[in-house]
């Protein structure tokens, strides 16, 4: 497609165009295509927008939506893949007017209530069972029964806070829920996300439209959980199965947005039936956790006792009302798809009215005339597991359409119905309506579904998040069983007549308390991040030795031109490392050859390998980084050009990343760990060059190399006009404490941080690293560059080393330690 004129005039006849030839192909039932009136108003003014975005190009703004679904950090992981993939974002989002949205919500609140009755009676008096409204084989038949929820009433009374719903509208305009989600909901974290991205791209829509907003959702969820606890001012965490978790990304947006603590199982205790998260301060109490961690891992004492990543203890704590669990273990069970066949007669007795969201409709196969109909009807049904565990006839787990089946499957399902009917439901063929999705310079019409969420406010009562997100399939059939999970999402536009308020997730200023301590630091954190400054720091040390070996100097007397001797040393420093082999020879090939393999090989120990290590702690560290920093650490390795542009390439996105955290990143306990690990890396580094090239008979392309390496050959030539000299250059990137690369700098900037950091006990006493360091300290300063001996040089390393594990053992995890150290107190 040409690119059009923008301006009001040239946007809104694009905006036509679109419209003309989208509908032209006659997609009845279409999203955009029926719409009349004021929807087609505004699909036509979002349209406008769209070409006043992008000039007119289709293909430009889908790039454009995509970069910025980029730069916000959205991504996703396909289980069994160890790297995650980018968020597919439709630059078009799904436009719904404010009348029909209040229908769906108002049917959405209907059904978390429905659920949470439904549960209440299954962990509770177990009356619908008894008294035959529900099959006792439908509960007690699902693996996502939880007995040892039985009778334990959540703190607060309810067990659920958080829902979802999976809705597809068919083209007569009817909504129709596909299926519930009520065990961890996921997907509101890229629901904000989406928003986030087409708010950059459609800047204009939301005043133009009166768009409704995320923002009251997210508020009403977060004052929902904290009302649910018993202390004032609650400490809520994030609860998350980890880095590989196929919704990280998201967890850790929701979870920074939210302003919750993201934690693992590893990072909780509970003591005397009350949870603690493990902080570098000790262990502080935790209220409410929202949990994203399969129910049946969460506590190995009441659930699986193989659970690895769980809390032991954490359902006793839940049944002394010490913590709430967001949603609670064991509601799982009402995500049968065998459920959906008794739901319409369950709301009517449960809530007194029928459903205003209808299921699709279903027979549970473990009847003998619902279980004849399904098969005497298979050709026009939809088969699907009854529970989550799949039957032998459906191995994949997936649902199949009857009609697809050959002779072979028909027989093999038809054979496992026989002796297991139990596990099937049949479920009619839903016909899905369609919206516009991008496709290179056009829009074409493919297949959606629509994820909604509910969430309890502080009022108890249910608040529905205006617009969700809407999942796309990428072929045109519109039949809700072969769609999947859909390969592209899009944002979902609740338009109206009346104006919205700015609402924003911030509360008003005077109901704030002031204060300037900022949080709390679990021990993993901490030590992800004082690893991350490890890694960063010995990434940067090695790229500058393979730049001084390769002649990127400042100086005209490196590089190729280097002695022999001064060569050897740098080869040995690299081979030392363990990122690369000694060399064959010492001729220029040879020497780029060396510097290449010690640049991007496989070793963990090349500079690519660290850098695999730094994206590895950058990846679960989302909720502590800026977007900036994050898009730094996970840029891709530079694989063209010398290998000088390479590493140059290399040491500049390292110097962005030094420069992010020393200027941007608030000096909170999380900055101190990171600078920390830094200043370590940094000593014990500084120490080895100085090894390699202190000796009595120092030449002076030795003594100029060890100036590079320390970055200070300006520093020297400003300080001394006679030329290099021995003593004076180890004195300068030694023991000069006003050099920000000398040792006795790194001394003094570590003993700073451990006086800064928590301390366990009152007394006044210094802790052992504390200790340490000062003696560290104290040491740099007696020691005198013309007497100094590799004696004195071994042992400032291995008190670096001694300070590194005492920093490890007082602040990071340790398996099954002690819950509590003597003299400290539980807060």
């Amino acid at each position: 497609m040409a690119s059009l004129a923008t301006g009001s005039t040239g946007t809104a006849d694009a905006a036509e165009q679109w419209i003309r030839d989208y509908c032209g192909d006659g997609n009845a039932g279409d999203m955009l295509c029926a719409a009349d009136g004021a929807e087609r108003d505004a699909w036509l003014a979002m349209l406008d927008e769209l070409a006043g975005a992008s000039g007119g190009r289709l293909d430009e703004v889908r790039e454009r939506a995509q970069r910025q679904a980029d730069d916000i950090g959205t991504g996703y992981r396909i289980p069994g893949e160890s790297e995650e993939r980018p968020w597919p974002l439709s630059p078009v989002p799904l436009m719904i007017g404010s009348a029909e949205w209040a229908e769906i919500s108002a049917g959405v609140t209907q059904r978390a209530t429905l659920m949470e009755a439904l549960i209440a009676d299954i962990y509770g008096p177990g009356d619908l069972v008894s008294q035959g409204a529900l099959p006792a084989a439908l509960v007690t038949g699902s693996a996502l029964f939880l007995r040892p929820m039985v009778g334990l009433t959540p703190p607060g009374g309810r067990h659920l806070h958080f829902y979802a719903v999976d809705l597809g509208r068919g083209p007569d305009g009817q909504w129709r829920v596909l299926a519930d989600h009520v065990r961890a909901p996921t997907g509101a974290g890229y629901a904000l996300e989406n928003r986030l991205a087409i708010g950059r791209v459609l800047d204009g829509l939301q005043l133009r439209l009166n768009i409704q907003r995320h923002a009251p959702f997210f508020t009403a969820m977060r004052d929902g959980l904290a009302a649910s606890c018993r202390r004032a001012e609650p400490r809520i965490g994030l609860l998350t199965p980890g880095r590989y978790n196929a919704s990280y990304a998201e967890q850790a947006h929701l979870a920074r947005y939210l302003g919750f603590l993201l934690v693992e199982g590893a990072d909780l205790a509970v003591r005397d039936d009350k949870v603690y998260v493990r902080t570098v301060a000790g262990l502080k109490r935790i209220d409410a956790l929202w949990r994203r961690l399969d129910p049946r891992l969460l506590d190995p004492l009441a659930f699986d006792s193989h659970s690895e990543i769980g809390v032991a203890g954490l359902v006793d704590a839940m049944a002394a009302g010490d913590v709430v669990v967001a949603n609670a273990p064991g509601v799982g069970v009402v995500e049968a798809p065998a459920l959906a066949a008794f739901l319409p007669a369950l709301a009517e007795r449960l809530v007194g009215a029928p459903l205003r969201l209808p299921n699709v409709a279903t027979w549970w196969c473990g009847q003998p005339a619902e279980r004849d109909h399904v098969l005497a009807h298979l050709d026009r049904m939809e088969l699907s597991p009854a529970f989550s565990d799949p039957p032998l006839g459906l191995p994949g787990g997936q649902a199949l359409l009857g009609c697809e089946l050959d002779a072979a499957g028909r027989a093999s399902v038809e054979a496992d119905m026989a002796r297991r009917p139990q596990d099937y439901v049949g479920r009619e063929v839903v016909r899905l309506c369609t919206m516009p999705v991008v496709q290179g310079d056009r829009m074409v019409a493919r297949p959606f579904t629509l994820r909604v969420f509910a969430a309890r406010g502080p009022d108890g009562e249910w608040a529905v998040l205006p617009g969700g997100f809407a999942r796309i399939a990428d072929h045109p059939d519109p039949r809700a069983a072969v769609m999947g999970e859909g390969v592209w999402s899009a944002d979902v536009c609740i338009h109206g007549p009346d104006p919205v308020d700015p609402v924003s997730l911030l509360p008003a200023s005077t109901t704030v308390q002031l204060r300037r301590n900022p949080g709390t630091l679990p021990s993993r954190v901490a030590d992800n991040m004082f690893w991350l400054g490890r890694y960063l720091e010995r990434g940067e040390a090695l790229l500058a030795v393979i730049r001084v070996l390769l002649g990127h100097s400042i100086t005209a007397d490196t590089g190729a031109a280097l002695s022999s001797g001064t060569v050897q040393h740098l080869i040995n420093l690299i081979v030392a490392t363990g990122a690369a082999s000694e060399p064959a020879g010492r001729g220029r090939s040879e020497l780029a050859a060396f510097a290449m393999a010690a640049l991007g090989n496989d070793s963990p120990f090349s500079v690519a390998g660290i850098n695999r290590a730094i994206a590895g702690i950058g990846a679960i560290s989302r909720d502590r980084l800026s977007a900036d920093m994050t898009r730094l650490i996970d840029a891709p390795f530079p694989d063209r050009g010398s290998v000088l542009d390479r590493a140059g390439t290399l040491q500049r996105r390292y110097a962005a990343i030094a420069g992010l955290s020393a200027e941007h990143m608030a000096r909170t306990d999380a900055w101190r760990f990171l600078d920390l690990g830094r200043r370590i890396e940094r000593g014990a580094g500084m120490i080895q060059n100085v090894r390699a090239f202190m000796a009595m008979h120092a030449t002076a392309d030795d003594l100029s190399t060890l100036l590079d390496l320390a970055d200070s050959q300006i520093s020297y030539r400003q300080r001394y006009l006679t030329g290099i000299a021995r003593v004076p250059v180890i004195d300068l990137v030694l023991l000069d404490p006003g050099n920000p690369r000398s040792l006795a700098y790194q001394a003094q900037v570590i003993r700073e941080h451990l006086t800064r950091l928590p301390m366990l006990a009152d007394d006044g006493i210094q802790e052992p690293q504390q200790a340490l360091a000062a003696e560290l300290a104290a040491l740099v300063d007696l020691t005198r560059a013309a007497s100094i001996e590799e004696v004195q040089l071994n042992r400032l390393n291995a008190m670096l080393a001694d300070l590194s594990d005492a920093i490890a053992r007082r602040y990071f995890l340790h398996g099954s330690e002690a819950l509590r150290a003597p003299g400290l107190t539980l807060a």
